[in-house]
């Protein structure tokens, strides 16, 4: 199918969901489909619950929701979920709470509410969602609330609906007026949420309190029409158009709301236990919506030690929104915020890992371990530990994730890297990058920035000898047979000297010296070595596997081959060209990016 026929056929689409009828008709579509009546919290609820549950192997319900989006906060979702949006959908008194999601910068805050506006936008788009309004309501009212108030409870017992609130001034004036007041007549339609056309969805952020205007929140007196209407108190000439009112029936998002002026946050008291607000000469207007805020702890910390501010924070839910903890959803968010169509960039196989390790120590509290930090890392990471729980960690260590080093600042370095290396990045420049950004980074006490330089010379340190481990293994299995000639003519000499006492003592020294055996224990050395060959002769072992089995010697013929065959591969360049792409191919990397990681190496191990 053509792009042009995709808009076509999405336009079609758009058309065939649009929906006018009367009240009497929009009546007999609830007893049809019920469901089309509920409130703001139940309509996202179901939203959520509609993208399908996981379980992880801790027993953790996984949302699919939010988890496809954002990386790492499940137990942040599931406490979302299991403790607001489903009360809050049965109808329990939740749904009279403010949400306030309080964490660090860049911690997924905004990405959570945005997901949401997302999500909702889409979800009226279909059946199980869809929105009716009655046409020409500024705040896109329910059409339920057209019934007077003593045939509401008839109706709520034979549909099993609750029916709650009151037209607003304008719309109840509208239906005097341009229906005589004949309710079914009134013209009811479908409609979709949008944030950008303003309709079900809001968003208010602070400016200025000199400046910034309460009208933004509950709109404003149109005073270009009150000559026409007479009066200020005619809801006609009343702009229905703040925040509040246009995320009517859906969300409404307070960005950093303890950045607000009072006079802002006091709307929030009736509307979130009462469900309504006062706004110009008229009587309390009812809202169905959800409230949802977001904040750092600094600010929620100051917000709480303030008394005047008692009424409001009773009437929150406070939901902790923690940096992730998960060095594979680390890993996840740096590849989604580098992901573009253009970019051709090739990350070395330990990478991610090494840099996503750092910056998750960074935000576990190190002082008074009783839970080492490996042990956290690995359980963070849903890896099984027998001996400890998440929910240990959790109770020892609740602020684990509350602070250090954001992921915005480690994608600005991952970003300098990618450029500064010509597509090709390992570990290690990644690590050294995020070295020399520490003295930009706004706001770091002397103190942080040494512990966080720290932990990335750890860190850098454990991936080089990683790297190590791997080549030396690489370069061991290339040349084993010249590790087992060694082990041999040890072998055979030691017979010589246990026996008769003519082994050749420079082959013996060789490998025992460089194993840390002193001229005093090398008797008793030799004659415990010779006893373990002698019962692994009894035992069916061949001379060839001694070394493997004996790990002293093992320890001594590895890294003799190693210092023999890094000297005959730095002559040889067609040699470390076989080393690279055998790692190339194990690790499925490029060639390039081999040959990089061993050049490292090789000035690790002092080789030319």
């Amino acid at each position: 199918m053509s792009f042009i026929n995709k808009v076509k056929k999405y336009q079609e689409n758009n058309d065939e969901l649009k929906w006018t009828g009367t009240f009497a008709e929009y009546l007999e579509l609830v007893k049809e489909r019920p469901y089309i009546a509920q409130n703001a919290h139940s309509r996202i609820y179901n939203m959520i619950m509609s993208s399908g549950i996981l379980e992880n192997s801790r027993g953790q319900k996984i949302y699919k929701f939010f988890n496809d989006e954002i990386y790492g906060l499940e137990h942040v979702f599931e406490r979302l979920v299991e403790d607001y949006f489903k009360p809050a959908a049965f109808g329990l008194d939740v749904k009279k709470r403010l949400l306030l999601l309080m964490g660090p910068v860049s911690g997924g805050k905004s990405s959570i509410v945005t997901l949401l506006k997302k999500g909702l936008e889409a979800y009226t788009r279909t059946e199980e969602g869809a929105v009716y309004a009655i046409k020409g309501c500024p705040m896109n009212q329910e059409p339920l609330l057209l019934l007077p108030h003593h045939l509401r409870k008839e109706f709520e017992q034979e549909m099993n609906i609750k029916i709650e609130g009151e037209l607003n001034p304008y719309t109840l004036a509208m239906v005097k007026e341009k229906y005589n007041g004949k309710i079914l007549d009134v013209e009811v339609e479908r409609i979709f949420f949008s944030e950008k056309e303003r309709v079900g969805i809001g968003t208010f952020s602070p400016s200025d309190p000199k400046s910034q205007d309460i009208s933004e929140l509950i709109g404003s007196i149109d005073f270009s029409t009150v000559t026409t209407y007479g009066s200020e108190s005619d809801p006609r000439a009343y702009r229905f158009d703040g925040e509040l009112n246009i995320s009517n029936r859906g969300l409404m998002e307070f960005q950093e709301i303890l950045k607000c002026d009072e006079k802002f946050l006091w709307h929030l008291l009736s509307l979130t236990q009462e469900g309504n607000f006062k706004a110009g000469r008229f009587s309390l207007i009812h809202a169905d919506e959800l409230i949802i805020a977001h904040t750092n702890e600094t600010e929620y910390r100051s917000f709480v030690e303030n008394k005047k501010n008692e009424a409001l924070i009773s009437r929150m839910i406070v939901v902790k929104v923690p940096y992730n903890l998960s060095i594979n959803e680390e890993q996840r968010i740096y590849l989604k915020a580098i992901k573009h169509p253009n970019l051709n960039v090739e990350f070395s196989p330990n990478a991610l890992e090494a840099v996503s390790s750092f910056s998750i120590s960074t935000r576990l509290e190190h002082k008074n371990e009783t839970i080492p930090t490996d042990v956290r890392l690995q359980v963070y990471n849903h890896e099984e530990n027998k001996k400890t729980t998440f929910k240990d960690i959790q109770r020892q260590y609740p602020r684990d994730g509350m602070f250090g080093i954001d992921p915005r600042y480690i994608i600005n370095r991952i970003s300098s890297s990618i450029i500064c290396q010509n597509g090709i990045v390992d570990e290690f420049h990644l690590l050294e990058s995020i070295l020399d950004g520490l003295y930009e980074l706004p706001g770091l006490k002397k103190d942080e920035k040494e512990f966080y330089e720290k932990l990335a010379q750890n860190t850098i340190k454990k991936y080089e000898e990683k790297l190590k481990e791997t080549f030396t293994n690489l370069i061991f299995s290339y040349n084993e047979d010249f590790a087992q000639s060694f082990a041999a003519n040890y072998f055979k000499e030691l017979v010589k000297f246990i026996e008769n006492g003519e082994g050749d003592e420079k082959i013996l020294k060789e490998i025992e010296d460089i194993i840390g055996i002193s001229n005093v224990e090398r008797r008793e050395f030799r004659e415990e070595i010779y006893r373990k060959t002698e019962n692994m002769k009894k035992q069916g072992n061949n001379d060839m596997a001694y070394y493997k089995l004996l790990s002293p010697i093992k320890s001594g013929v590895e890294k003799l081959v190693l210092e023999q065959t890094m000297k005959f591969l730095s002559t040889d360049s067609n040699k470390l060209y076989d080393i690279a792409e055998k790692y190339s191919k194990e690790k499925n990397c490029s060639l390039d990016m081999a040959m990089n990681l061993l050049n490292r190496f090789c000035a690790m191990t002092g080789m030319s």
